[in-house]
């Protein structure tokens, strides 16, 4: 398998994911994506795994996808407040964050349940050694932000309800903001390319495969 010219993210290989709803199973999916082939694998990966099964996946299925990724997301948040020795302009980040992803699964709880779904829960979440240092924490915080982004982004096409796609869209940006901010504490590019890079259902599939029981 080719992939030396694809920005890999093996951090991600070290989340563990346990749950039996179809949501979870297309998380632990998509995080193994991009942990061979990077963040922007993602969203190629969550368009095909809804798309095996329906042509186009009812809108409660997707929601509740972006409700699973917002539960990692806010869990994770939560957890680096409590584990993590943040102090500074990163603690105070970091609480800013946490409070987004804390409404966007109050939300996104509420939009399931409205479309006649249930909501995803009881996720069990390991984050491996993330919160060892306050490197590593941001480290694997850059890592969840531009993978939720490209996870929005390969979702967002399977909405059937203009009034939910418009909501979705609101919760991107800030996901996309989330990223700058994390970039910027990092010293990183903000906006290293103007593009997410893609790949072949083929290619994600055969990366992804090794790790789905």
């Amino acid at each position: 398998m080719q992939s030396t010219s694809l920005n890999k993210t093996p951090d991600l290989a070290a989340v563990h994911v346990a749950g039996l709803t179809r949501s979870s199973f297309i998380l632990r999916g998509a995080l193994a994506a991009g942990a061979v082939y990077g963040a922007s694998a993602v969203g190629p990966f969550v368009r095909g795994a809804f798309a095996q099964e329906d042509l186009t996946a009812p809108d409660v299925e997707v929601v509740n996808f972006a409700l699973t990724l917002e539960i990692l997301e806010a869990t994770f948040y939560e957890e680096a407040l409590k584990r993590a020795g943040l102090s500074g302009d990163v603690r105070t980040l970091t609480e800013e964050i946490a409070s987004n992803e804390n409404e966007h699964v109050s939300v996104l709880t509420r939009t399931v349940t409205d479309l006649g779904g249930k909501p995803v829960d009881n996720l069990k979440l390991d984050f491996g050694d993330a919160f060892s240092s306050e490197s590593s924490y941001l480290d694997l915080a850059q890592t969840f932000e531009d993978t939720g982004v490209s996870a929005y982004n390969g979702a967002a096409p399977l909405i059937q309800d203009p009034a939910i796609l418009s909501a979705a869209g609101t919760i991107v940006q800030v996901e996309g903001r989330h990223a700058a901010l994390i970039r910027a504490q990092r010293g990183e590019d903000i906006a290293p390319s103007p593009f997410d890079e893609t790949m072949t259902m083929a290619q994600v599939l055969d990366a992804v495969d090794p790790f789905i029981v």
